[in-house]
């Protein structure tokens, strides 16, 4: 048996206990099983501990991303060595099926090897742990963009979990000839630092106050119906929330993938691409559901983490 956090109802923060007599999963031919060491909090983990919009089955672990240690695994695994540090998103959004019971904020879990990566040296395992699903979001917005090395940017909330990525790979991945972002304004100089050339205060500066105009808007708050005009007349609005909140907005989904995970390695390991965590955490184990009445404050600094989970005997 092991130690998870569970969710019986709907409901707030308040649905979830912490129980120390979980059944252990099994893996299947083509899991892993993993003990966690480092899992980060995503707002779909709340959005679907509020309300059902991913029905599943109680108990529900919440939790999609995590970084551990391989302990087990099924016959069919064959990128991974027991021992191996990995990390990864562990819920599939685009397969078709339910998403996971059990999520990563467990002592253990199981995951399919194709959506997990060997973690880079370089990272602690709270680093890794914040990295995949905004990643792979922030990666995902830019390929529904089609956008081309040279065109200018603007990052609707850059300094949320997903933003701070967006921010990054625009300058040092994607080559923007112009990076600009908004934020609040204790967030400014820490937006600028990540590489924005231009940081707007959206509590002073409204979005017909900006003179530019971009060739993509990439929206990670779902505030389209009022920056869409800063967009050119041929630019691209990518929202990732749901629904979009303007007709011209292109709502962006998520590719799960250890591959992504994989590709980003170089810029990970050179610094280009630095993992940004809230400064309130880490987060310990038992200390839950105070991290996911932070993180629905909507005022996190990059992600919110959970670490020092009970080691497994």
């Amino acid at each position: 048996m092991q130690k998870a956090w569970v969710y019986e109802e709907y409901g707030s923060v308040e649905v979830l206990k912490l129980i120390s007599n979980f059944q252990c999963p099994t893996p299947q031919h083509n899991q892993l099983l993993v003990q966690v060491r480092a899992a980060s909090l995503n707002p779909i983990d709340f959005k679907r501990r509020q309300r059902p919009i991913f029905p599943s089955d109680f108990p529900v672990i919440p939790g999609c991303d995590m970084a551990g240690v391989v302990i087990g695994k099924g016959a069919a695994v064959t990128k991974f060595k027991i021992g191996d540090e990995v990390y990864g998103n562990i819920q599939d959004f685009n397969n078709g099926e339910p998403l996971k019971q059990l999520g990563t904020l467990a002592q253990l879990i199981v995951v399919e090897e194709s959506l997990i990566a060997q973690k880079p040296k370089c990272l602690t395992f709270e680093e890794a742990a914040s990295l995949p699903l905004a990643v792979q979001t922030a990666v995902e917005g830019f390929e529904t963009a089609k956008f081309k090395k040279g065109q200018n940017v603007i990052v609707v909330g850059g300094a949320g979990g997903v933003g701070t990525l967006v921010v990054q790979l625009a300058k040092h991945l994607y080559g923007a000839s112009c990076v600009v972002a908004t934020t609040s304004t204790p967030k400014v100089e820490f937006v600028k630092q990540l590489g924005a050339d231009k940081v707007v205060d959206y509590r002073s500066t409204k979005y017909e106050d900006i003179d530019d105009k971009f060739d993509f808007v990439y929206d990670t708050i779902g505030d389209c119906k009022n920056s869409f005009v800063v967009a050119k007349d041929e630019g691209v609005i990518v929202d990732i929330t749901w629904p979009p909140s303007h007709p011209r907005a292109i709502y962006s989904s998520l590719t799960v993938s250890g591959e992504i995970l994989e590709k980003l390695r170089p810029f990970l390991e050179s610094g280009k691409l630095k993992a940004v965590i809230d400064p309130t955490s880490p987060y310990n184990f038992n200390q839950v559901p105070q991290a996911f009445r932070y993180l629905e404050t909507g005022r996190a600094w990059g992600k919110v983490i959970i670490s020092n989970f009970p080691s497994y005997q």
